[in-house]
């Protein structure tokens, strides 16, 4: 058989199957591709989480005795914070110091001598933790469909190297731009 028309038929299978394994697979790419970016941030923000912290006064007297801090009553001061429903536990990690635990991962720290209080709230981020735990691998299902998503890669990788010839081919600038980015890589793994 004559080279030239493997290599047109190669090309042309190339395309077929870059184009639909790109198409397929352009959903999880782009899930890997935000999850990837926020989670090379994470020095810089929570991608899971937003957290801010808010310092207020609660009004009136409070007991002296830690044992009349009953359930009841530290409800009662989740109240202006709208968070009654979501009370878990609390304790004294310190003197005239009480911690409550709320649903959720939130908390408030009263001073009990004067009121002052840090109430540090935590709301989940659905979105952006969602892709985060599917780039953590949630499961076996997920292992697997991540392997036939790897081994898709490869293939795409290769029949877009494959695709096209000529100057903008492997044998010109694509070759350079091929080289480049194998390059790259290494110089991160062997110098930084």
């Amino acid at each position: 058989m004559d080279p030239d028309k493997i290599m047109k038929q190669l090309r042309k299978g190339s395309r077929a199957i870059h184009r639909d394994l790109s198409f397929f697979f352009s959903g999880v790419i782009i899930i890997y591709a935000v999850s990837g970016l926020v989670l090379n941030h994470k020095k810089d923000f929570n991608s899971d989480y937003i957290i801010k912290l808010h310092e207020i006064t609660l009004e009136g007297n409070f007991p002296k005795p830690k044992s009349d801090f009953t359930k009841e009553y530290v409800i009662s001061l989740l109240e202006p914070l709208g968070e009654e429903n979501n009370y878990t536990k609390h304790y004294f990690p310190a003197q005239g110091q009480m911690k409550v635990f709320i649903k959720g991962g939130s908390s408030l720290v009263v001073n009990t001598d004067n009121g002052h209080a840090v109430y540090e709230s935590m709301k989940k981020r659905h979105i952006i933790s969602a892709f985060n735990r599917l780039h953590y691998n949630p499961g076996r299902w997920w292992t697997v469909f991540s392997d036939v998503f790897v081994v898709s890669l490869i293939l795409i990788t290769i029949t877009g190297i494959i695709m096209l010839r000529g100057p903008k081919g492997i044998w010109g600038r694509g070759g350079i731009e091929l080289l480049a980015g194998i390059i790259v890589p290494l110089i991160f793994i062997f110098f930084f």
